[in-house]
């Protein structure tokens, strides 16, 4: 069996992310791994760095026995968040995806699935149960 010590969970903050959230956390409590939450900051985006900063440090589990850290980067989100599951020894990331199909895939492409291509470690997709509608726009970014 392997054996997951380092899951690393990526957010956008939307909806689609949340429901991720809720398996990697799962998942460090079944295995006692720590968790690291990342988010990745669009070089020019209207907020800056400190706003994601903020929201990052509130995302934590409830469960306390859980080791939390929060990794805000810039720059590509799928290439970053590869990279960093690289660098940092991540077993398992746990992405959520907006579970687009056709068109919709083709022109506004897929994080979690470029993440699943790029990334060295394995990666679990997680998406909204079906006829559950998801928020398009980032939680964090409607506050």
């Amino acid at each position: 069996m392997i054996r997951v010590t380092r899951i690393l969970y990526p957010t956008d903050f939307s909806s689609y992310s949340n429901q991720a959230y809720f398996h990697a956390v799962g998942l460090a409590e079944a295995s006692g791994a720590s968790l690291t939450v990342v988010y990745v900051h669009a070089p020019g985006a209207p907020e800056s760095p400190s706003h994601w900063q903020s929201q990052l440090e509130q995302v934590r589990p409830a469960n306390p026995k859980i080791a939390v850290s929060h990794v805000l980067l810039e720059g590509d989100p799928a290439t970053e968040i590869a990279r960093y599951a690289a660098d940092a020894g991540i077993d398992v990331v746990v992405i959520g995806t907006h579970g687009r199909a056709g068109a919709d895939r083709l022109a506004m492409g897929s994080v979690a699935e470029r993440v699943v291509r790029e990334a060295a470690c394995s990666v679990m997709v997680v998406k909204l149960p079906k006829g559950v509608a998801g928020a398009e726009r980032p939680i964090a970014a409607r506050i």
